[in-house]
């Protein structure tokens, strides 16, 4: 039994779903890399805020403790 041959219509419909498909995945991976980074970053600024608190109270208690209270 032969096979069906394809229309260029049908060709071409294949072709532009299968670029589309490939664009969507391409953006979907784009777009976990970006907020994996954005998550990422934001935890290391909160990171690094909480160690400029510690460094504030412990030179706050240090000099309370030296009794060089400004």
């Amino acid at each position: 039994m032969p096979e069906p041959r394809l229309s260029r219509a049908e060709i071409r419909k294949d072709t532009l779903q299968s670029a589309v498909v490939a664009f969507a995945d391409m953006v979907g991976e784009v777009t976990g890399i970006v907020t994996h980074a954005v998550k990422d970053v934001a935890g290391s600024v909160g990171g690094l805020a909480t160690e400029l608190f510690e460094l504030r109270e412990s030179a706050k208690r240090a000099s309370e403790d030296a009794g060089l209270d400004d």
